[in-house]
């Protein structure tokens, strides 16, 4: 995309030397001959065509973030005492009830 927009800066820049050194011609219609030949329609395409490059960034770069905050969200809630709601099963003796053995299916 880059070697079309340097041919036509340069086909531009060929119309405003012959602009300038016209016998009829002035630096300013070489001047105006670059910009609104050259240099504004170029910037235009230029700035169209890599939006969709722009948004893949945007994009990219949330999704970097959200990456980056979601373990912390994760770790924080795993290791809070109780968050589930689920009554804990573990298997641990309790100090009073260490005769009783857990429940089990019957084979």
């Amino acid at each position: 995309m880059y070697l079309i927009v340097i041919a036509w800066m340069y086909v531009v820049l060929m119309m405003s030397v012959a602009e300038a050194t016209h016998p009829t011609g002035t630096l300013l219609g070489a001047l105006i001959t670059f910009v609104l030949y050259g240099v504004g329609p170029v910037a235009l395409v230029v700035y169209l065509m890599g939006a969709p490059a722009r948004r893949k960034a945007i994009k990219a770069r949330e999704a970097a973030e959200a990456a980056a905050l979601a373990p912390d969200a994760f770790e924080a809630e795993s290791l809070a005492p109780d968050a589930g709601r689920h009554a804990a099963g573990g298997v641990e003796a309790v100090a009073g009830d260490t005769g009783v053995a857990p429940v089990r299916k019957e084979p």
